[in-house]
């Protein structure tokens, strides 16, 4: 994010994992259960931008797009507002967080939400929100987004309907899905600075979020495909430790996963090492000469450290 600040532009470097999982996306066969791909490797090697391409060829080609930026956003305020669940007891909601991953969602698929009537996803049922709001069935997913934006109270609710349709509407062949998630380890993690009205620590498995996202990243449905990274920054265990699925997802999350395709997200190579700086070049941020090999030794070709060791003062 910080270069697309810098040079006013967007540019992602085509890489063998974000290729391998485009690849299998492909020649995947949506008539049978969802296939879970887990991005893993170093932090800093580039989990996030091969997301990011992923996300690039499932918008160009007609899938609907369920995208988690980075878990760690939603835990890591302690002034972050949380409400009894309106769906499910026990757990809580926060209201601004799913209010804003509404509209991250409209923002990404508003060529669907606006689309001809009949490409137009319906919901399948009533929701009742209280005695006098409710969206009926047949309406379409675009009132829902639209409810859960403009009340905030609801908005927990609005992304599980939303969810819940999109998997139903995926199964029964109207549209294909891709659920992607940035740090998906973090929904097992203990770690979490949000506080309940009571000063309690509010912990990930506690929030309605995380159960949706959950629900989205079950292999109960079909027509669509769940891509996640699990990555060292985020939770227990601590980020001097294996960067292995295995070991980062915890127990109940490697069986909430399992079966799934493991995809490693290496160093970068001679030649991403030497497009990189070309790049930075280019865009007048680099200066043309020696210190190349210095900066792979410093580097260690680890594209985020790279980045970091090319920062300005």
């Amino acid at each position: 994010m910080d270069n697309v600040k810098t040079f006013t532009e967007a540019s992602i470097m085509i890489r063998e994992p974000a290729l391998e999982i485009i690849d299998y996306l492909k020649r995947a066969d949506y008539n049978k259960p969802t296939i879970r791909y887990v991005l893993y490797g170093k932090a800093g090697l580039g989990k996030s931008l091969t997301v990011a391409h992923i996300l690039h060829y499932a918008y160009c080609n007609g899938f609907y797009l369920l995208h988690v930026p980075w878990v760690w956003d939603w835990f890591r305020n302690n002034r972050i507002e949380s409400a009894p669940s309106t769906f499910v007891k026990g757990i809580l909601d926060f209201p601004v967080i799913s209010a804003n991953w509404l509209k991250h969602f409209q923002a990404q698929n508003e060529h669907f939400l606006s689309a001809e009537d009949e490409k137009i996803i319906k919901t399948s049922q009533d929701y009742v929100w209280n005695q006098r709001e409710t969206t009926p069935a047949g309406s379409p997913l675009s009132e829902l987004v639209i409810h859960g934006i403009n009340r905030v109270k609801y908005s927990g609710a609005v992304v599980s309907a939303i969810i819940n349709e999109l998997k139903l509407a995926a199964s029964a062949g109207r549209c294909k899905v891709l659920v992607a998630i940035d740090g998906f380890n973090g929904f097992y993690s203990t770690e979490s600075k949000v506080k309940a009205e009571d000063k309690s620590i509010v912990p990930p498995n506690k929030c309605s979020l995380v159960h949706c996202f959950l629900e989205a990243t079950k292999q109960d449905w079909k027509g669509g495909a769940v891509v996640v990274t699990v990555d060292q920054r985020y939770g227990w265990p601590p980020a001097n430790k294996s960067p292995l699925p295995v070991y980062l997802l915890t127990r109940k999350g490697f069986e909430h996963l399992d079966p799934f395709v493991p995809v490693e997200v290496k160093e970068l190579t001679s030649e991403e090492f030497h497009s990189m700086l070309d790049y930075y070049e280019d865009r007048l941020w680099f200066q043309k000469g020696k210190g190349r090999d210095e900066l792979a030794f410093l580097s260690n070709r680890n594209a985020g450290t790279l980045m970091k060791l090319c920062a300005s003062l």
